[in-house]
């Protein structure tokens, strides 16, 4: 499938997730589906005004390629600078606009999902990335609208289209019901009924199985796989297998598990330092043991994690008493 010029060599998209796909996650999980990236979201107004914590979000792996940059705000000329730099500075082949984020200090500003209720606005402002985008092609994501009275998303979708949109992906929820409720696949079809770009389709997807069904039940061309994959990338690589038509693999053993949770974290040390990289991994490898039985004493010492070496002897630890 071709987004714009670029070919994109899978259906599987891993969601950008703030916090969650950073560059160790995002590489671990390209690494066993061979799935599409995109970065954690930046922030427009951080990029133009050079914020030094907002750039290294935008760094790529060596094997994420093709890959796009996701950047957010309301302000055209912002976002059109920010697209410049974000291009520049990720090296990513696409750069995509976050119109879908629901969390209140970005939606109640006017950004991310917040762009839904202004149109007109949000079209103007692909228009300005599109142009400092420097030819790559500039894709949106956005949900179903504000909420169950006012869903727009396939108006919406025409517009970002005749704006220049080389891609739409949609999230099958409003922005009021954030993550709860049932993702409504019949408004991602009546978007792809809509516009002759690719979809991408977003909400629900749990299972290898679901990853199938949303394909078919949506004609989207590409699948994107949210909240299912904390800790436990392999999800996407069974939506892989899933999608191929090929047996789907189970779960690894524990043991390999906490090896690919210690790869995550050992390219996080080496990309943030070793103490931010350390914090964030208490949240992350908690996710890695959910449903493990007997793992109370471990996910207790994984939220006292403060260096590499605390990781390895917890690690350690896991291997020898869990499975």
């Amino acid at each position: 499938m071709n987004i714009g010029s670029v070919t994109i060599p899978s259906k599987l998209v891993l969601a950008p997730m703030a916090g969650v796909t950073d560059l160790g996650f995002r590489t671990v999980c390209r690494e066993l589906s061979g799935c599409y990236t995109v970065t954690e979201m930046v922030s427009s107004k951080a990029l133009c005004y050079q914020d030094k914590k907002s750039i290294p979000l935008l760094k790529l792996g060596e094997i994420e390629h093709p890959a796009a940059a996701q950047i957010f705000g309301s302000d055209p000329a912002c976002m059109e600078q920010a697209a410049g730099l974000a291009a520049e500075i990720s090296g990513a082949q696409i750069i995509d606009i976050n119109m879908g984020c629901p969390v209140p200090k970005v939606a109640q500003s006017g950004d991310g999902s917040g762009l839904m209720r202004t149109p007109e606005l949000a079209a103007r402002v692909l228009e300005a990335v599109v142009c400092g985008a420097g030819g790559r092609p500039v894709t949106v994501k956005f949900r179903l609208g504000w909420d169950k009275g006012s869903i727009n998303c396939v108006e919406f979708a025409r517009m970002m289209e005749q704006a220049g949109a080389a891609a739409v992906a949609v999230h099958g929820r409003t922005r009021k019901q954030m993550y709860a409720g049932e993702a409504n696949w019949d408004y991602i079809r009546a978007v792809k009924e809509a516009v002759t770009v690719p979809v991408i389709a977003n909400g629900d997807v749990f299972t290898p199985e679901a990853a199938v069904r949303i394909l078919r039940y949506t004609g989207a061309d590409m699948a994107m796989v949210g909240r299912g994959v904390f800790g436990n990338p392999w999800l996407l690589q069974q939506c892989a297998a899933a999608l191929a038509g090929e047996e789907i693999p189970p779960l690894p053993p524990l043991a390999q598990r906490c090896d690919t949770a210690v790869r995550q974290f050992e390219i996080n040390a080496a990309h943030k330092g070793e103490k931010v990289a350390c914090l964030e991994a208490r949240r992350h490898y908690a996710w890695y043991l959910k449903g493990v039985p007997y793992a109370g004493y471990y996910k207790e010492q994984i939220s006292k994690i403060s260096t590499m070496e605390d990781i390895y002897k917890v690690t350690e630890g896991i291997k020898r008493d869990l499975r």
